[in-house]
């Protein structure tokens, strides 16, 4: 028989469960896709990439809390805000952190994925406390797990060579260590009753300013491209692995669904035809300073351009609110950029029965 502290946490929980409709709880894990530094503990005095505003005003502009709201949830807090209460985080948590990388850092400044899947699964332990282990696994197996990364690995330890990591490994073998990590990551997920992730590819870093502008000063050329392909190919190598992976896991895992979301081909769309999709500059950062706004990144906001909407790049490596608006429309119904996220959008996702 239950005991009344424990009672009345089930009626709480069944109650907020009732005012939120049938929303999913969506939980949040990644770097400056996710997290504009406000969820990165001293994010202001160790960024190290130059860009102290990764996005446009706050986290609600990036793609997470765009679908967090298609899904008709409230804004998704961030870990460290929560009280140890089961309402704090009733509609999920984000546990991203800007520049976290899926290979542990050498320096702990940021949550790389393996510090956050650990407080993950601090909140599955805190749940089961609460709640019980019966009501807490059927919380966490309606649950959506986001996770988003890789990006910060190309440019803090492969691009910069900062940890030797490109004298050790190819392209390839890169890209395999990356994707064996999050393979295990998703494996652990599972393992925890999670059944349902969406995961996130890398967007084409050959294309933003600052890889632009690095590749301008070292070869002395710009030929009026708008991306560097030798970059761009090392993505693809992750991407292409990732996706392929995760195809393998449905297949093994018919009781879960992963839906993988290729920002690849979907900013390439936008990239190859601009004007199409109403912007007018698709090279420059909107904030930042030098040849493309790229050799000092978004210090203040007083540094942005005036209409953010007719760029595709809000600062060195990140895009702007209104291509971000264009991710989620796509990854969330399929249109206009077609195709974005497979096997189905992600509103195909939710509610549905799996067994």
């Amino acid at each position: 028989m239950m005991n009344g502290g424990f009672y009345v946490v089930v009626v709480v929980l069944m109650c907020l469960m009732n005012d939120v409709a049938s929303a999913q709880p969506l939980f949040v894990l990644g770097d400056s896709s996710v997290d504009c530094g406000d969820n990165t503990l001293f994010y202001p005095y160790f960024h190290g990439n130059l860009s102290l505003l990764p996005c446009n005003g706050s986290d609600s502009s990036l793609l997470p809390h765009l679908l967090a709201e298609k899904m008709g949830l409230p804004y998704i807090p961030p870990f460290y805000s929560q009280n140890g209460s089961v309402q704090a985080f009733f509609s999920g948590l984000n546990y991203g952190s800007a520049q976290a990388t899926i290979m542990n850092p050498s320096r702990q400044r940021h949550q790389s994925l393996n510090q956050q899947l650990r407080q993950v699964f601090e909140t599955m332990q805190l749940l089961r406390l609460k709640l019980g282990e019966g009501i807490a696994d059927s919380f966490i197996n309606s649950s959506i797990f986001y996770l988003s990364f890789g990006k910060d690995d190309y440019i803090d330890l492969f691009l910069h060579n900062s940890s030797g990591v490109m004298v050790k490994y190819t392209g390839q073998e890169f890209a395999g260590i990356l994707v064996d990590q999050m393979v295990h990551a998703m494996r652990n997920l599972y393992d925890a009753n999670v059944r349902t992730m969406i995961c996130i590819g890398i967007l084409p870093l050959g294309c933003t300013p600052r890889v632009i502008w690095e590749w301008y000063n070292s070869t002395g050329v710009d030929d009026g491209s708008f991306c560097v392909g030798e970059i761009n190919d090392l993505v693809l190598e992750y991407n292409t692995m990732l996706d392929e992976h995760i195809v393998e896991l449905n297949s093994g895992w018919p009781d879960a669904q992963i839906i993988f979301c290729d920002v690849y081909q979907a900013i390439m769309k936008i990239i190859t035809n601009p004007n199409y999709f109403g912007f007018e500059d698709a090279k420059s950062a909107c904030c930042g300073l030098g040849s493309f706004g790229a050799r000092i990144g978004c210090l203040s906001v007083e540094m942005a351009c005036e209409q953010a909407s007719a760029y595709v790049w809000w600062d060195l490596y990140n895009p702007t609110l209104t291509v971000n608006s264009l991710l989620a429309d796509s990854a969330w119904s399929g249109q206009p950029l077609y195709d974005m996220c497979r096997p189905f959008p992600i509103q195909d996702l939710l509610h549905t029965s799996i067994s």
